[in-house]
């Protein structure tokens, strides 16, 4: 698998030199810091559990991590945010104008990428998705501040701006190994509850992570008014007095007592509520691969469960 993942990151990295001398060193910037790459992998691993990696999943490997980095810089302009995978974001470096467009052209360049496919559903099923992850964005942003915002409203609004790339990568990598249907829809079920776990877990760690450890800029989601499953478990579960006070302290921006509001066990233990609705989601993903024949590939997507159920239960500690 390293090997796959290995060229992966080399084509990756070659898209740069598509793009005009005058641009390629922002978009290099941009793909150079090196981050999980968990989309690659599912795509990759349900293309090892379904057949052969063939080089259909290298290039859907590289198209899902385009669109995946495109959000990113369009994400640290709207949070402000100023370290990402342990260097200077765009934006810190560029601006935000200029940084607006590098994240157009990821974009721009995964789609152009994704028209390669030989199955036309391959494509549209890769622009589908990108729009539903800039749909869940709009709609996360249009909420901010919005202490009406239901926690199912919140899952949804995962499911589209994560949960969304991950489930295409779990189900077109079985769907270029031509499998039955059943299966790629069940991978389809799969990659979004991993993908919502995910981002719960992001979510959680905005709140209870190390900056100087993690590598990126925390605490944005309570500064920027983003509602996310620790606060809204934390209103549900508050009394009407304790409510109110809460609300106040999102409205007036005092993201510090917030925070300690939802460290603290007292309060009716919203972060670990939170930690455990994912661990949840992924408990569920893994019943999903019962659909798959057993073998090294399926074995290492358990093991991909396995290993974000621990990243979240550390954030217990």
């Amino acid at each position: 698998m390293q090997v796959h993942l290995d060229e992966v990151e080399t084509r990756i990295k070659q898209q740069a030199a598509e793009f005009d001398p005058a641009v390629e060193g922002y978009v290099t910037y941009a793909i150079g810091g090196q981050g999980k790459r968990l989309r690659p992998l599912v795509a990759l691993l349900s293309g090892g559990a379904t057949g052969q990696i063939r080089d259909a999943h290298l290039n859907l490997a590289v198209v899902l991590e385009l669109i995946h980095v495109a959000t990113l810089v369009h994400d640290d302009i709207m949070d402000e945010a100023e370290r990402r995978r342990g260097q200077a974001t765009v934006n810190a470096r560029w601006g935000n104008a200029l940084s607006v467009l590098v994240g157009d052209c990821l974009f721009a360049q995964a789609l152009n990428l994704s028209t390669t496919f030989d199955n036309g559903d391959i494509s549209r099923s890769i622009a589908q998705a990108a729009r539903e992850v800039c749909s869940g964005e709009i709609i996360q942003t249009q909420r901010r501040f919005d202490l009406h915002l239901g926690i199912d409203d919140y899952l949804r609004i995962l499911e589209m701006k994560t949960g969304s790339l991950f489930a295409v990568a779990a189900e077109l990598g079985a769907v270029i190994n031509e499998v039955p249907e059943e299966t790629a829809r069940t991978l389809k079920r799969f990659g979004m509850k991993i993908g919502t776990a995910y981002q719960i877990y992001d979510d959680c760690l905005d709140i209870a992570g190390n900056e100087s450890i993690i590598g990126k800029t925390l605490g944005t989601d309570l500064r920027k008014g983003k509602l996310t499953l620790p606060v809204l478990m934390l209103l549900k579960s508050a009394s009407a007095s304790d409510r109110e006070q809460y609300c106040r302290f999102i409205v007036e921006g005092k993201s510090e007592e917030m925070t300690d509001v939802l460290r603290n066990d007292a309060a009716g233990a919203p972060l670990t509520a939170a930690i455990d609705a994912g661990t949840s989601l992924i408990v569920e993903a893994q019943r999903d691969l019962d659909v798959l024949k057993p073998g090294v590939h399926a074995e290492a997507l358990g093991q991909l469960c396995d290993a974000l159920r621990e990243l979240l239960d550390q954030l217990h500690d």
